[in-house]
């Protein structure tokens, strides 16, 4: 684990706050992008030579408009914690529940701030479907569900996430910072996540 891993290790091990709901849909708005491109719902695949905090990421865009870009980075894996200590901590109802989830770092904004990326099988009113397919909740409810054996089929919680401001991303793309690739549930949620970096790109090779 690199010394930037540590540092958002041990931010998880005080008191989180859930981004409210009205900011996530505010981060979230439909207005275009001012490049009349988006990368919503893509894979971002960070070039090898890119050092921490993007050191071999993976990114599910979760939304690209007028306002900047936002996803969440998920092949940074950090701890396994029971999931009643993670809502203690959100300052959300831990009771009944059980089992433990994975937390990822999700990307170097926000690191207090919790999102659960899920199967779009589960919803709830603040989630954003992303592409049909995949979709991103505020954690806490989504977490009590799991804890509930309510939740998704399928799942991955991030503290922090990824964020550009308007036209950053576009630049650093045609900088060749990253590559994108369609998005695969499997490399979501399912691949081996010491893996995913490798199948995302071989993923946008077969794409090109």
């Amino acid at each position: 684990m690199t010394a930037l891993f540590r540092y958002f290790y041990w931010i998880l091990t005080i008191a989180a706050v859930a981004l409210p709901v009205a900011v996530l849909h505010a981060a979230l708005s439909n207005e275009p992008d001012v490049s009349g491109r988006t990368f919503a719902g893509q894979l971002l695949i960070a070039s090898p030579d890119m050092g921490d905090p993007f050191d071999h990421a993976v990114i599910l865009m979760a939304q690209h408009n007028r306002d900047g870009a936002l996803g969440i980075v998920i092949n940074h894996p950090l701890a396994r914690r029971p999931i009643a200590n993670i809502l203690t901590a959100l300052g959300a109802d831990s009771s009944g529940v059980t089992d433990s989830v994975q937390i990822f770092l999700g990307g170097p904004v926000g690191p207090n701030v919790a999102f659960v990326l899920h199967s779009a099988d589960y919803h709830r009113p603040d989630t954003i479907d992303i592409d049909g397919r995949v979709a991103l909740s505020a954690a806490a409810e989504v977490l009590r569900d799991i804890g509930l054996h309510q939740g998704p089929k399928r799942s991955l919680l991030a503290f922090g996430y990824a964020g550009w401001a308007p036209s950053q991303l576009d630049d650093e793309i045609a900088r060749g910072a990253w590559v994108t690739a369609p998005e695969d549930p499997a490399l979501v949620f399912d691949e081996d996540r010491g893996k995913v970096w490798t199948a995302a790109l071989a993923l946008y090779k077969s794409d090109h």
